[in-house]
């Protein structure tokens, strides 16, 4: 950590918000007007909407991650934990990885910690439910998958194989929506290298609790996607939660049950629980309460957006809330960097107004489903390829940008890699084994002793 006299913009969070935020302070701030400085846990940023893919094995992880030091140069990049705001003193306390804690002065705030999954204290959740949310998630559920199968494939034993190819995602939101679509899609092609293992076998079971699955589409394209996932021999349970699913054993509200080695839960999100210690004014669902202008609440030094925000949504109209996506996040970390180098000038702030462009989402290889503008709907093929281009064009960094696009081009020659790294789970395993006390060697019994005996007298 550096010290600078000069003003400190201090960046707590480095997602979608806090790196394009960062980026964008650092284009327009004049040489060493202030110093820009970005705390989070990761040393790095994940682009989400990739998150489903990586876990269908369509693009590979590092392609999915910008190293935050990299991609903000001119910027001081610290690893650890904020953990509280003086507001008094304008300094932060910051926890890194190793070493005591410290504080870190600052005269200008950006609050951009996203979000957490939303969970509920549904028993076995803890145990077996597997997020959604980072990286790390996502390649271990690909992993967890592909494990899946080889175990069904070394038994004979149909309990068990019955378990292990049943997967059961929770949430039928985007997250929901396009994992079971990927992982799917991934299961099927692997199926072809197995030879007592096929599609048949599987069963893949979505559930939310809402009244259509994908909402942000509109009803008809929601209708569309669930029949279109049902011709994939996907059951969809609408209207229903999970009760339980104890020792791997899931039981729906409706009465289904069923044991499953996968469980995978995107039932939404919430604001990192860590605003409770930031002293600022937090709406009725945990979301720091922000003007138009992305100003916190009486707070003329501390901004916020993304899914940590409550920001109005002008384009909607009175008393509505802009929607915790990427699309929100990447507009507004654009006028907040905007509005915090006004400040700091001493300039009028501007108020966030952006209209939604629409949404897409991919359901597996040259499938998906979009709607542009509010009126403009795509389905299939033609879908999946804006899926494709519009997230590829978002990701931050041309480095990740040309990666990305190497690697779908590389899919169209080359078939799916099927390959699942389960021992990455316990990557030390088996030099911690090797490494150990030697086992002691097996004493013969008295009868085979005796055997041993015999045999060596008569040779």
């Amino acid at each position: 950590m550096s010290t600078t006299e000069r003003p400190r913009i201090l960046i707590v969070g480095g997602g979608y918000v806090g790196l394009y935020a960062a980026m964008r302070i650092l284009k327009k701030m004049r040489y060493g007007e202030a110093t820009v400085t970005v705390v989070d846990p990761r040393s790095y940023m994940t682009y989400l909407p990739f998150l489903p893919e990586a876990a269908g094995g369509n693009v590979a992880p590092r392609n999915l991650v910008a190293p935050l030091r990299s991609a903000l140069k001119k910027a001081e990049v610290l690893t650890g934990h904020v953990t509280g705001v003086d507001h008094a003193r304008k300094v932060a306390t910051i926890a890194p990885p190793a070493g005591d804690s410290y504080e870190l002065p600052f005269d200008y705030l950006v609050v951009a910690t996203g979000s957490v999954s939303r969970t509920f204290p549904i028993p076995g959740l803890a145990e077996h439910g597997i997020g959604m949310k980072t990286v790390e998630e996502a390649i271990s559920l690909r992993n967890h998958v592909l494990a899946q199968l080889d175990k069904a494939e070394s038994t004979a034993d149909q309990d068990v194989r019955r378990k292990a190819l049943t997967f059961v995602v929770i949430g039928g939101g985007f997250a929901g929506v396009e994992t079971i679509a990927e992982v799917e899609d991934m299961a099927r092609d692997a199926a072809k290298i197995y030879k007592t293992v096929s599609r048949d076998d599987m069963r893949f079971i979505l559930v939310e609790a809402a009244n259509r699955i994908l909402p942000e589409m509109g009803p008809d394209l929601g209708l569309w996607t669930k029949e279109k996932l049902e011709e994939r021999n996907i059951e969809i349970y609408i209207e229903t939660s999970m009760d339980s699913c104890v020792d791997q054993h899931v039981v729906l509200k409706n009465g289904v049950e069923a044991d499953a080695s996968t469980i995978v839960w995107t039932a939404g999100v919430k604001p990192n629980p860590v605003l409770n210690h930031f002293g600022l004014p937090l709406g009725p669902r945990g979301h720091v309460d922000t003007a138009a202008t992305l100003q916190v609440q009486g707070f003329d030094y501390v901004w916020s957006a993304g899914d940590n925000a409550q920001v109005p949504d002008l384009a909607v109209g009175e008393g509505a809330w802009c929607p915790p996506n990427a699309q929100h996040a990447v507009r507004q970390a654009v006028q907040l960097a905007d509005n915090v180098i006004s400040g700091m000038r001493g300039f009028p702030q501007k108020e966030y107004k952006h209209k939604n462009l629409g949404a897409v989402a991919g359901l597996g290889l040259h499938k998906g489903v979009a709607i542009l503008f509010g009126k403009y709907k795509l389905k299939g093929r033609p879908a999946w390829w804006f899926h494709r281009l519009y997230h590829g064009s978002r990701v931050p960094t041309m480095n990740r940008k040309v990666r990305v696009f190497t690697d779908w081009t590389l899919a169209m020659f080359l078939k799916r890699e099927v390959v699942g790294l389960s021992e990455m789970e316990k990557p030390f395993g088996a030099f911690q084994e090797a490494a150990g006390p030697a086992p002691k060697p097996v004493e013969a019994k008295p009868a085979e002793a005796a055997a041993d005996k015999e045999l060596a007298t008569s040779k």
